[in-house]
């Protein structure tokens, strides 16, 4: 049997929500419904130093959607809109010497998930509407095109219940299953699912108290909330509880730490009085991260939680002038 291999970003619903549309489009267009091709799937997780190690594409065929370009000769097909797609010059002009016709990067779009709905259906004739619903919500996730903090922060769609398990739940298999549902049934069924819907409630309770951890952890620097939560188990909390807590604010920074990192993220609020004048990828670059415009990252080794705190400290500095 012959295997696609899908490297997508892992715990998040964008990288979750592009795998599961990359796989039902490849299906559909390229291999023409065969059933004698297996999909695998691997979580990549941005990290000081290599993000791809030799076991990554080991597929007859092997993909990466949203997440950063690999010149690796093994690679076929990439989708990414991170502004901050590449790990070197190097891997920039790889990918535009490219003319496969398979690699794809548009920094305009809100989520690379309708990156890919586009793309496969304007070059490849991909029907992308059965999974309108996904794309639909995949694009107010990661565009964070909410209403309000509350919408996000109170989670009272289904799709944000989902969103939940797939950045908290370390069940690989778990992601997988969501991942291959995903591809046959609508975003609510899968959402409405008993394996999903019994991880909801301990997973809310952990998101709670994240709020309150945030709140007893932060302080406010004139258009700018710090925290730092690198003593707590606090991988995968939601970016918009600082905005939710303190609607004022036009800047995020905080550390965190886990196992494979130490963290910087820098995200600005969507809904601040005043407008943001920077952005958080260039800021985040100069440091090895990136992201875009609007939120961003850095990953330092374990033992570099100092470094990171250092970091923090330099770019709540320039956000406030």
């Amino acid at each position: 049997m012959k295997r696609i291999k899908v490297c997508y970003h892992g715990n998040c619903f964008d990288g979750v929500s592009s795998a599961a549309v990359f796989s039902r489009f490849y299906s559909e267009r390229i291999v023409n419904g065969q059933g004698d091709w297996e999909y695998n799937y691997q979580p990549m997780m941005h990290r000081a130093g290599v993000l791809f190690d030799e076991g990554a594409f080991d597929g007859n065929e092997n993909a990466i959607v949203d997440f950063k370009y690999s010149s690796s000769p093994k690679l076929t097909w990439w989708f990414d809109h991170h502004k901050s797609a590449f790990l070197s010059p190097q891997d920039e002009v790889h990918f535009k010497a490219d003319t496969s016709g398979k690699k794809f990067l548009d920094p305009a779009y809100k989520s690379c998930t309708k990156l890919i709905a586009d793309v496969a259906q304007r070059n490849f004739g991909f029907d992308s509407a059965p999974m309108g619903e996904l794309i639909h919500w995949a694009n107010v996730i990661d565009g964070a095109l909410y209403k309000s903090a509350a919408e996000p922060v109170e989670m009272k769609a289904d799709a944000l219940k989902l969103a939940l398990v797939i950045e908290s739940d370390r069940d690989q298999k778990l992601i997988e299953q969501i991942i291959n549902d995903l591809k046959i049934k609508t975003l609510s069924e899968v959402a409405r699912s008993p394996y999903v819907v019994e991880r909801i409630d301990p997973l809310y309770l952990q998101h709670l108290n994240a709020i309150e951890i945030i709140a007893q952890n932060a302080r406010v620097n004139g258009d700018v909330v710090f925290f730092d939560v690198a003593e707590y188990e606090m991988e995968g909390y939601s970016k918009f509880i600082p905005y939710y807590l303190y609607p004022d604010v036009t800047y995020s920074v905080s550390v965190s730490q886990s196992s494979f990192r130490s963290k910087v993220s820098v995200g600005s609020n969507p809904w601040s009085p005043r407008p943001r004048k920077h952005d958080l990828a260039k800021i985040c670059e100069r440091y090895g991260g990136g992201g875009h415009a609007v939120v961003a990252a850095i990953s330092l080794e374990p033992g570099q939680l100092e470094e990171a705190r250092k970091i923090a400290a330099e770019i709540v500095g320039e956000l406030q002038t």
